[in-house]
């Protein structure tokens, strides 16, 4: 199956995609602010650390990372499906950035760290930030 796209829409849908600063991150950031935990965002810290944590716990020694569901291959979530249109190229991109989380989740936790991955989906609806809302003292320790 073709792509829907140009080349060149492709490539300007895809540059729109943000790194950093998404609206689940910034959902979990208010949250955790509201409730008085304190932590650093794209400070030298993180970026020393490896993977490049989206929150830093220092207090808690904990690092969060805020993955997307499609992007980070959430099984079994209504939000990731593998593209119609050049599959073994996605299945392939997904497979490796799921490698990727899991050998640098090793890394840290070889490090000390306590390492917590928050699923964009946990942060969608208000039922669903209720129920990691109740959960976070156990959650980050």
């Amino acid at each position: 199956m073709a792509d829907v796209f140009t080349p060149e829409k492709r490539s300007e849908v895809m540059a729109k995609i943000r790194g950093h600063d998404t609206r689940p991150e910034l959902i979990l950031r208010s949250l955790l602010h509201r409730h008085g935990y304190r932590f650093t965002i794209r400070g030298p810290k993180n970026k020393l650390l490896p993977g490049r944590p989206d929150l830093v716990l220092p207090k808690h020694q904990t690092v969060i990372f805020v993955h997307g569901c499609y992007w980070h291959g959430h099984e079994h979530c209504r939000h990731f499906r593998i593209p119609k249109s050049r599959s073994d190229w996605w299945t392939l991109k997904i497979d490796g950035n799921r490698a990727r989380d899991l050998r640098v989740e090793k890394q840290l936790r070889a490090l000390g760290w306590h390492v917590v991955t928050i699923w964009e989906c946990a942060l969608k609806t208000a039922a669903a930030r209720s129920w990691l809302e109740k959960r976070l003292p156990k959650l980050l320790g």
